[in-house]
């Protein structure tokens, strides 16, 4: 079965870049796949679990705020061609994930193809490398292989959302403004624990969607920005950090690089990755707005307690 031995062949230093400038799916799909193989996705992936972790933060002020519903059907009819078992999965700040998948109107596509969809309410509790323990989707950690679907969006709290802080969707439900409130603030461990979440998921590759990015705040209300790039590689770290130099951030102003940076994982450095296809010099960005000041991590007991009931009354609205 492909898993972490099938999934050994792949350069975790290898970042592909490759201009996208539409959603048209034909040439979506075409570039994706091709993309997948330079990152060391099997050609075989027959008897393989495979999620997709798109971001499907909420979908109430646009679709904008999530990874494109094209992008999302394009990625899972990609593997489903090498033979996948494929579920697309996520815990939604708001909602549900089928009832995001429905507002973007993908939902009955994927259905129709034979994908099924997570909401992630099994938890299964993990103790990350520091010691802390997280309420981890059963689904993400039962599956061969994590395929990552983020965005890319600005963010009003990390400055930028990529690849490491998609995973933050793992954890599941309430867990994740628990967080907030708890490791946020001047001298919590928010950065320092998110970027730990990789290490304890099944092998990751992620694709990037960059087509149509959200700049100038994030990661629900920004506005949309033609980057026309997607991004791929086995290796999150590296793919935020040839990210950041695509959109011309120093890596220094992003918390999330920082905290990969302090715990010695590799792909922190640009001058070490590989680049098969484009470089981040050719695909730069120009006029990309990222916020100049960013909010606090930590959220207040008021805002927690808001988020609880808020997703107390959408259970009860659904049974």
């Amino acid at each position: 079965m492909p898993g972490p031995s099938a999934m050994q062949t792949a350069d975790p230093a290898t970042v592909a870049l490759v201009r996208c400038s539409d959603y048209h799916l034909p040439r979506l799909e075409e570039t994706l796949d091709r993309v997948l193989d330079i990152i060391g996705c099997p050609r075989d992936l027959a008897s393989c679990h495979v999620l997709l972790k798109p971001n499907l933060i909420t979908a109430r002020h646009g679709a904008l705020a999530c990874t494109e519903g094209c992008f999302i059907l394009a990625a899972a009819t990609c593997l489903l061609a090498r033979g996948a078992t494929v579920v697309v999965g996520d815990s939604p700040a708001f909602g549900t994930a089928g009832a995001t998948l429905e507002r973007i109107g993908i939902l009955a596509d994927l259905r129709r193809q034979g994908v099924a969809v997570s909401d992630f309410r099994r938890v299964r509790p993990v103790r990350l490398p520091s010691g802390i323990r997280a309420g981890i989707a059963a689904r993400a950690l039962e599956s061969d292989l994590l395929l990552n679907l983020p965005r890319v969006k600005a963010h009003a709290q990390t400055r930028v959302t990529l690849a490491v802080k998609n995973c933050f969707g793992c954890l599941v439900g309430l867990r994740k403004p628990w967080w907030h409130m708890v490791h946020g603030g001047p001298h919590g461990r928010f950065a320092d624990l998110l970027v730990e979440l990789p290490a304890i998921l099944p092998p990751i590759l992620t694709l990037v969607d960059g087509v149509v990015a959200m700049h100038e705040t994030g990661p629900v209300r920004g506005r949309p920005f033609p980057l026309g790039l997607v991004a791929g590689g086995a290796s999150p770290v590296a793919v935020d950090t040839a990210l950041l130099a695509v959109l011309g951030l120093d890596p220094e102003r992003s918390p999330l690089w920082q905290a990969c940076r302090r715990a010695g994982l590799p792909g922190v450095r640009c001058d070490e990755l590989r680049f098969p296809l484009q470089r981040p010099a050719e695909v730069r960005a120009e006029g990309f707005i990222l916020p100049p000041a960013l909010n606090p991590v930590r959220f207040s007991l008021l805002r927690f307690f808001r988020s609880t009931l808020r997703r107390t009354l959408l259970r009860i609205h659904r049974h």
